[in-house]
Parts: structure tokens; C-alpha cells; sequence
């Protein structure tokens, strides 16, 4: 079969305002035919989203460009094809779903005019008919109740269903080749597979073919045909998903396979209780609506209900559940941050017990530098405007700990080396980091005030495969140097596998089932928490139509 798609040399370097060149790809080969589903794997940095940029030639409207080599699709060459015949191009016979929705999507139109407009530039239709196919698009992505979605903006809807607006765009005009480019980064296993399961139904039905774009491994084992494996710019290795799998080749194939988190936490008992949570509840009264002449409807969202649990200093607590199932709010109930009722007893040892919710604001705050938070997107947590030092000192400033400004910065210097940063970095600000060493800032940050309880909201989330390995060990090896209790918040079951001594699964504001970890991997019984599992560990089950 003649392929649709052919890079041949490709190599594509950026020119500087100085007129300098930086190499950036590196003569890449790859062929795709129709239907198949091609993944382009590789870490951050590695070149995966140029590449599908240059197919697309996108990269000429924001930066200025050198390249040799071919790119040819259906046989037409489109590094030399003018602009009128790339737009005829772009979103017609490919289309693109890029990684944020939320970024991808114009946030002042409604959805019903962002799917229409590709219908009416590239198919020629009406405004009536190009309304009726959006209608249509939207209910085969999955959109719940599309008449009443059409008129919604982006910020009206759920990551997922933001997901889902985005390929009932790139589907509109039923392209040859569709490029994915992570297009399930930081969902739930759940909308995961859902998403993967569309694009696979959809795929099949429009004889559609797919260009991955993802560091998720497993992921790619689900669903790719064929992989190329890239690294600083450079195709490493290629081949069929079993034989890149179990027989790799190349040492950076191995390294990133090895990089998967494996196997399950051995249970550790850990000393006394450190918190005590008995029937935490906390809601929100929404937005009132008018039922009637002179009547309001009230809603209360109920974020947590009735939530209790104990976690032993030591060890580590994996809270584990959908978006939207009141995981980040129960840790703010917790650190005093979210109102709620119930009881949360904090009990660091020597006799001290502390009933913290019923504390306020000022007899709390002594107790903040004993519990700690990391949120999961570390750039939007750091200030940009202070230092990487300034950032880890300011704890100890605000508790009055350090006698002196050059006590302070020993206790930085040690936090940094406490992450495997160089101290000599200090002065740097946070853009100057990648996004793994900036997650090590914010656990340094944590750290230095040698609090007791660490909230990990979602650390690891977005980051590569091999980073992640990297912060996880970093994890394990500061809990054993420090004793310290872990509350890890997260959607990646295989990554709070590797790490949780106890695990909660929590599901609208419940926990419908917890224990040990181990216990409750091998032997599941809620119906929810076996629907987990199977969508993140059932790896080598392929999605076959």
C-alpha cells in the first residue's frame, strides 16, 4: 500500500534575531499508510509536536524557519505549497487536536460557532445546515445534551468535554490524517479511555488515519500500530508496538520503557495516628435559578460528604477518583483552607492534639508550617517575579525560623540538595527551570519548613514518563530520610501503585471503598473502583473494533 503520508530527510533548524540557527530536527524518516495509527513517543523537548507542527507548516506564522528534506502527503509536496493550498489543507484533509483544550478553544465564542465556522469555510454549507452537522458532531463525540451545549463557552465545560469539542472540530470535515497531540494529558483513566475509544470508533468508520503524539506509554500500547521513538530531535528507534515493547533495541527505548511505573507499595504500618478525619462534609450553594413568577431554586453542590479515614504518621495515604469527585477539596478541608464541618484531629506526638477544624485563621497558623502543600502545576504556583531562593525562604520568613539571613540561605541550600538541585541555581527564577526541576523547587518549598503531613495535589501529572520516576523516587527518599506522612492526590493509578501504603477511592464527594493498597489492587470489590482499574491497568488490551 502507497503511503499517505512520507517525511523523508526532514531536518528543520530555527533562525535566531541574529540570524543564528538552532538545530531542532534532525533528518527524520517516517511513513504512514491509510488507517493506521502511528505514535511519535519521546520526552518533553524531544521534537514530537514540531514535527506535526511542520506537517502542518504551522511553525511558519510564529517563528522564522530553515528546512531540507520532504514532506509529502497523497503525493502532493507540502514544504513548497503556497498559502491559499495550505489552508485547503489544514482542517480539511488534516486536521490537528492539540493538548490544551482550554488554549485551543476561543474563550469569547460559543462552541456552536467554533464547530460551525470549519463547516461553512471548507464544506461550502449553510449557516442552517452547518448548525444541523454540528448538532450531529456533538452527539457522536459524546457531548450530553447537544442542543443545549451548542450555545455553551468553553469555560462552561469539563476538561473532558472541552476534549471532546475539540475532535468533533478536527472531524468536522472528515479528514485523511488526524494528529493527536496528547490528547488525553491530564484526564482521568475513565474520560482516557473513553476519548481513546472515540477516536478508535471514529477512525475505523471515516477509514481515518492517526498520528500519536504522546510520552504515555501504556497509552500507546493500547492503541498504535506502528511507534518511532524520538530523542533531541532524533528518530531513534521504529518498528510495530510489540516488537518496540518487548524488544527494544535502543538504550534511550529501554530507558524510557523502564520508566513505567511497576509493581505495588509494600504496606507499612507506620507509627500512630498523625490525622483523624470522622464525617468531613463540605458544600457549595450554587448559582439560584428562578422556577417560577416569585420562586428560587437553590442548589448545593455537596463536594465532600460524610468523609472519615486515619492516616498513620510515616506512611502514605493515595486518594485516588475522577475530576469533580472532591479529592482537592477534601485537601483544602483539611488545611483549613475550605469551610466545612465534621472533625479533622492533627496529632503530631508528645501529647499535642489539635481538632483543626474548629481552629480559626490565627491559632492555625503556627500550625501551617507542620502541613504542607504541593500543587500539580508548579510554573502557576511559583511566583515569577521572585528567585528560586526567595521562593524556598519565604516560608521561613513568614514562621520566624533562621536566626539570620545567612542561616536562612544554608537552610535553602540544604533543601535544594534535599531535591537534587544545585544550590548555585538560587538566583535563577522559575522560567529558567523545565517543568521536572520546577516541581523540585515546589517540594523544596514544602520541605524546608520539615512539616509533618505533605499534600501532593497531582505532582506528576503532566510530566514525562521518566521524570515522573525521577519525583517519585525523590518522594520515596525524602519520606524515609524525614518520616514524613504523604496525602497523595491523583488520577494516575499506575503511578500511586508504586508509592501508597493505603488507598481511598473517592467518587461524588465519597469514599466508596479504602484500605491497604495492595490489598485493594489485587482484590477490588466496589463496581467504580474495578472500572478504575481495568481503563489504567489493562495495558495490553488492545482497543480492537
Amino acid at each position: 500500500m502507497a503511503p499517505l503520508l512520507t517525511l523523508d530527510n526532514f531536518s528543520l533548524s530555527f533562525v535566531g534575531s541574529t540570524g543564528e540557527t538552532t538545530p531542532v530536527l534532525h533528518d527524520i524518516n517516517l511513513a504512514m499508510t491509510k488507517g493506521q495509527t502511528h505514535a511519535l513517543v519521546g520526552e518533553s523537548g524531544s521534537g514530537k509536536s514540531v514535527t506535526a507542527l511542520s506537517i502542518l507548516r504551522l511553525l511558519d506564522e510564529t517563528n522564522e524557519t530553515q528546512s531540507s528534506g520532504s514532506i509529502r502527503f497523497e503525493d502532493q509536496e507540502i514544504t513548497t505549497l503556497n498559502k491559499r493550498a495550505l489552508r485547503q489543507l489544514r482542517g480539511n484533509r488534516i486536521a490537528m487536536i492539540f493538548q490544551e483544550p482550554m488554549t485551543s478553544l476561543n474563550p469569547v465564542y460559543t462552541i456552536g460557532n467554533q464547530l460551525i465556522e470549519p463547516l461553512t469555510l471548507h464544506q461550502g454549507l449553510s449557516k442552517k445546515d452547518a448548525y444541523a452537522q454540528a448538532l450531529q458532531l456533538l452527539e457522536r463525540t459524546g457531548i450530553e445534551n447537544p442542543e443545549y451545549r451548542i450555545s455553551c463557552y468553553p469555560h462552561q465545560l469539563s476538561g473532558g468535554q472541552r476534549q471532546r469539542v475539540i475532535i468533533a472540530m478536527a472531524l468536522a470535515c472528515r479528514p485523511t490524517l488526524l494528529i493527536a497531540d496528547e490528547p488525553t494529558t491530564a484526564l482521568d483513566v475513565t474520560i482516557q479511555q473513553q476519548i481513546l475509544r472515540l477516536i478508535k470508533d471514529i477512525q475505523v468508520e471515516f477509514g481515518m488515519s492517526v498520528l500519536l503524539i504522546t510520552h504515555d506509554l501504556p497509552m500507546v500500547r493500547k492503541i498504535a500500530d506502528q511507534v518511532s521513538i524520538m530523542h533531541q530531535g532524533n528518530i531513534v528507534e521504529q518498528g510495530d508496538v510489540e516488537t518496540i515493547f518487548t524488544h527494544p533495541r535502543n538504550s534511550y527505548t529501554k530507558h524510557l520503557l523502564a520508566a513505567v511505573p511497576q509493581g505495588t507499595q509494600r504496606t507499612r504500618q507506620g507509627g500512630s495516628p498523625l490525622i483523624a478525619v470522622e464525617d468531613l462534609c463540605c458544600s457549595f450553594h450554587m448559582k439560584t435559578t428562578w422556577t417560577g413568577w416569585f420562586t428560587r431554586e437553590k442548589k448545593v453542590l455537596q463536594a465532600v460528604d460524610t468523609i472519615s479515614f486515619s492516616l498513620n504518621q510515616g506512611t502514605t495515604l493515595g486518594l485516588v477518583g475522577e475530576s469533580g469527585s472532591g479529592k482537592s477539596t477534601l485537601a483544602l478541608c483539611l488545611l483549613g483552607l475550605q469551610k466545612c464541618t465534621g472533625k479533622v484531629v492533627y496529632t503530631p506526638g508528645k501529647g499535642a492534639s489539635h481538632q483543626l477544624s474548629s481552629l480559626n485563621n490565627k491559632n492555625f497558623r503556627p500550625l501551617r508550617k507542620e502541613l504542607q502543600i504541593v500543587f500539580q502545576d508548579p510554573f502557576s504556583s511559583l511566583s515569577p517575579r521572585m528567585t528560586i531562593g526567595q521562593i524556598v525562604a519565604e516560608g521561613l520568613r513568614v514562621h520566624g525560623i533562621g536566626g539570620n539571613r545567612q542561616e536562612q540561605e544554608q537552610l535553602v541550600a540544604q533543601a535544594l540538595i534535599d531535591v537534587e538541585l544545585d544550590p548555585e541555581l538560587a538566583g535563577r527564577f522559575p522560567h529558567e527551570f523545565s517543568g521536572g526541576q520546577r516541581q523540585r523547587i515546589a517540594i523544596a518549598r514544602a520541605l524546608i519548613l520539615r512539616p509533618k503531613l505533605l499534600i501532593l495535589d497531582e505532582p506528576t501529572s503532566a510530566l514525562d514518563m521518566t521524570i515522573q520516576k525521577q519525583i517519585l523516587e525523590l518522594l520515596k527518599n525524602l519520606q524515609e530520610r524525614y518520616q514524613l506522612t504523604y496525602i497523595f492526590i491523583t488520577h494516575d493509578l499506575r503511578t500511586v501503585r508504586s508509592l501508597a501504603d493505603q488507598l481511598a477511592v473517592m467518587r461524588r464527594g465519597r469514599i466508596v471503598e479504602a484500605g491497604p493498597a495492595a490489598e485493594l489492587f489485587a482484590h477490588p470489590q466496589q463496581e467504580y473502583t474495578k472500572r478504575l482499574f481495568d481503563a489504567a491497568f489493562h495495558l495490553n488490551k488492545r482497543l480492537e473494533n
